[in-house]
């Protein structure tokens, strides 16, 4: 039984530092951006993750990309 793969969907998760708690451990808040053509290369994501970045009040922690992928059998 082979299984193939193709895109589904994809998100940007921009995780910002919004301080840090008493033991000095970052506390961290999460922005998601839905609706990411799966198609889009991972390098133009980020672009658009740092520039987004740019406009928050506090400092960029963090860049993901969440992807699913549809399973299908052959």
């Amino acid at each position: 039984m082979a299984i193939i793969t193709s895109p589904a969907d994809s998100r940007l998760r921009l995780m910002v530092q919004t301080g840090t708690d008493p033991q000095g451990n970052p506390v961290v808040a999460t922005r998601n951006y839905s609706r990411i053509k799966a198609e889009a290369t991972d390098e133009s994501v980020y672009q658009v993750a740092t520039v987004l970045g740019g406009l928050q009040k506090h400092p960029v922690f963090a860049i993901n990309r969440v992807n699913e992928v549809k399973l299908e059998e052959m």
